[in-house]
C-alpha cells in the first residue's frame, strides 16, 4: 500500500477543508513547494495535489504552483481540479505531471471521458467523491443522481484501472476512514486499484487499510496538524520498500 501525502491548492497556497466545504479553509503554508519538498525528503515518492479553485470552477487556476513543484521535485505528481478536456491533459503531462485524474467531467460527459480513457489509458485516474453512496462533483457543491456502484461498474467496463474513492462525510475530520466501504470496493472491483481517502488520523489507519487491500491512501490535514509525523511516512515506506524488494 502507498502512502500518499495531499496538497490541496487555492490561491497558490496549501489549505484543508472540512468535509468539501469552501467555508472551513485552513491555510497552512503560503509555499506549497516548501511542502512537497519536505514529502520529497522524508522518501515519498508519490503527491495528490489538487487545485481546489479549479474543481470548483471547471477549470483550471493554479498552473504556476503545479509547474514549480513538477519542475523543482522529483515527486511523481496526480493532479486533479478543473481539467475538462483533452488539451488540459496534454499540457499537463507535457509538464511533467505523472498521472491526471479525472471526477467532474466523468458525470457530465461519460462520451468524451471514455474516449480520454482509452487514449491516455494508464495516465489518467478516477477520482469518486462520495457521501452517504451519493456521488458529488464540482469540488463536492453539486450532487448526481446517479448510484455509486453502477457508476463504479461502468468504470470497470471502460477499463479504468486506477479508482481514488473520498468519503467526503470524513474529508478533514480526522475520524478514521470509512472501513466498511472500501472493504467492499476491494471485494466488488478485485480488478482496480483502490485508493482511499478521507478521515486518516495515524499509523494504526494505515495497517487496517492495508490489511483490507486499497493500493493506495492518500492523507492530508492528518500530516498538517502533526497528528502523523513526516518521519512516520518514511518508516512506513522505507518497510514498503524492504517488502517489496
Amino acid at each position: 500500500m502507498e502512502i500518499i501525502p495531499a496538497i490541496d491548492i487555492i490561491g497558490g497556497k496549501c489549505v484543508r477543508l472540512n468535509q468539501g466545504r469552501f467555508s472551513s479553509k485552513k491555510v497552512y503554508s503560503v509555499d506549497p513547494l516548501k511542502i512537497a519538498k519536505s514529502f520529497q525528503g522524508a522518501g515519498i515518492k508519490r503527491l495528490h495535489l489538487v487545485d481546489l479553485e479549479g474543481a470548483k470552477e471547471g477549470k483550471i487556476k493554479n498552473w504556476e504552483t503545479v509547474k514549480k513543484i513538477v519542475r523543482n521535485t522529483s515527486l511523481l505528481v496526480e493532479f486533479g481540479g478543473g481539467i475538462r478536456n483533452e488539451a488540459d491533459i496534454k499540457r499537463l503531462l507535457n509538464l511533467g505531471v505523472d498521472k491526471v485524474i479525472l471526477g467532474s467531467l466523468m458525470l457530465k460527459d461519460p462520451g468524451k471521458t471514455k474516449k480520454l480513457f482509452k487514449k491516455f489509458k494508464e495516465k489518467i485516474i478516477a477520482a469518486i467523491d462520495v457521501k452517504k453512496n451519493k456521488i458529488y462533483y464540482k469540488g463536492w457543491l453539486k450532487k448526481s443522481s446517479k448510484s455509486l456502484y453502477s457508476f463504479l461498474r461502468n468504470l470497470d467496463k471502460a477499463g479504468v484501472k486506477t479508482i481514488i474513492c473520498t468519503d467526503i462525510g470524513r474529508d478533514g475530520t480526522m475520524k478514521g476512514p470509512n472501513l466498511f466501504l472500501y472493504r467492499k470496493l476491494v471485494k466488488d472491483f478485485p480488478g482496480a486499484n483502490i485508493i482511499a481517502s478521507g478521515g486518516v488520523r495515524n499509523k494504526d489507519d494505515f495497517k487496517k487499510l492495508s490489511k483490507i487491500g486499497v493500493s493506495g491512501v492518500i492523507l492530508g490535514k492528518a500530516i498538517y496538524e502533526k497528528k502523523i509525523k513526516i518521519r512516520d511516512l518514511k518508516n512506513h515506506e522505507n518497510r514498503r520498500n524492504c517488502q517489496g524488494n
